[in-house]
């Protein structure tokens, strides 16, 4: 059959593959070729999985069974308590659904609720892409880098008012995703207050909560609990993105929309992974061992963001403090009419050029919402050896503050990746 008569559905027509698994995989393949290329695109936890948790997968190796649609039941109930531990909130286990991955219960929660999505710009990669899938509409919320990027109540209500009574879903994601900024307790509750008035469906993605630097993440469920869904999983705090196991909870006011949910799961993906599911359970149950390789996650990472964004601040490169996650948001637009001079416009050509000149893969700002004449980009700092950082904290730093020789020691390729980016500023052009 010819080309032109796939009838390929209009809605996926024209769209890309993920920002960020393009990238790793252009990564992966350059350096099959032997370039030596920096992985700073893809955001994947450098953090081997814990130690119990990875032998509870082993001892669970053998379960082959189908499992309940919305998850295992002890699974369920090991997140209701972690969430309750965590957020001091009374969720029950029915109030949690599993699926494979936080990213596919976000695109069937789209297709369970009929409404528009809106989402605070800059944003993670895949939202935005969803909805257009499924054929919503999407609203960009605006927000300011003076403000770290943080939507304000003023700016939701704004987009409401008009239409009070409107179906919305809002996704919040916290610490972000692409900039590392989180929200203040006054920030979260003014919000709730717009969203509770509109009656929003908000979705929480804290799916960074646990690597808050300060290990201070509150979710936005303690001020809107009667409209907010929690998304987490097992990707960014235990390193286990390639398990594929997310999960959202919901008030008990939103069962009839997780009753959806369940329907659309059981005529798709159908159950969980059993063995993953079962091995979870030791994740979120917690324990002296879960608390200590957070402790030592959250040191590394912060003592890395601060080093990143100092010498980022030094190349006179307009930058956010991030506050969790592994996450940087770099502006160069103050080079703007240098790289114009070597033909460099957008944020994807800047990109391009760098990881053709220096091997340091990061992603245009264009992915995250951005305009594409706007110099932005992301950078996710995730190339080193998590185990070994995790041991020289806990060892030979172990009651001391990690400082820059730590991030030397323990990091040489991202100190080597600001040495080349540094150079390749003062060249280009």
């Amino acid at each position: 059959m010819d080309q032109q008569h796939f009838a390929i559905n209009l809605n996926v027509r024209g769209i890309q593959p993920s920002a960020t698994l393009r990238i790793n995989e252009l990564s992966n393949q350059l350096r099959s070729e032997g370039r030596d290329i920096i992985k700073l695109g893809l955001g994947q936890s450098p953090f081997p999985v814990p130690e119990r948790v990875v032998d509870a997968l082993k001892t669970h190796a053998h379960e082959k069974d189908y499992l309940p649609v919305k998850g295992l039941k002890a699974l369920r109930e090991a997140i209701a308590g972690y969430i309750n531990r965590s957020e001091r909130m009374r969720c029950g286990w029915e109030d949690v659904l599993i699926g494979p991955g936080s990213k596919e219960l976000l695109f069937i929660l789209q297709l369970a609720y009929y409404g528009d999505l809106l989402i605070p710009r800059p944003s993670w990669v895949s939202y935005a892409p969803q909805a257009r899938i499924i054929g919503r509409s999407v609203h960009w919320l605006p927000t300011h880098a003076d403000n770290n990027w943080q939507l304000t109540a003023e700016e939701l209500d704004i987009i409401c008012r008009d239409d009070p009574t409107r179906p919305r879903i809002l996704i919040l994601n916290y610490p972000s995703n692409p900039t590392g900024c989180t929200y203040t307790d006054d920030q979260l509750l003014a919000l709730a207050h717009v969203a509770r008035k509109y009656r929003i469906i908000l979705l929480s993605d804290e799916i960074y909560g646990e690597v808050h630097f300060a290990g201070q993440h509150k979710s936005i469920a303690r001020y809107y609990p009667e409209g907010t869904i929690i998304s987490t999983g097992l990707s960014k705090w235990a390193g286990a993105g390639g398990w594929r196991l997310g999960t959202f909870i919901f008030p008990p006011q939103l069962r009839a929309l997780q009753d959806a949910m369940a329907i659309i799961a059981s005529e798709t993906f159908t159950a969980t992974s059993a063995p993953i599911q079962y091995a979870a359970v030791a994740a979120f149950d917690g324990g002296s061992d879960i608390d200590d390789y957070l402790l030592h996650s959250r040191r590394v990472l912060k003592v890395i963001g601060e080093y990143l964004h100092s010498r980022l601040i030094a190349m006179n490169i307009e930058v956010q403090k991030p506050e969790g996650g592994f996450y940087l948001l770099p502006d160069f637009a103050a080079y703007r009419s240098v790289l114009e001079k070597a033909d460099i416009k957008t944020s994807a050509s800047l990109c391009t050029r760098l990881l053709e000149s220096t091997g340091i893969a990061i992603l245009p700002g264009s992915d995250f919402g951005f305009s594409p004449d706007q110099l932005f980009a992301r950078l996710a700092f995730v190339d080193f050896d998590g185990a070994a950082a995790l041991a020289l904290s806990a060892e030979e730093y172990a009651g001391r503050d990690l400082d820059e020789a730590f991030v030397a020691n323990a990091c040489p390729r991202l100190t080597r990746a600001m040495d080349k980016l540094q150079d390749w500023l003062s060249r280009v052009g």
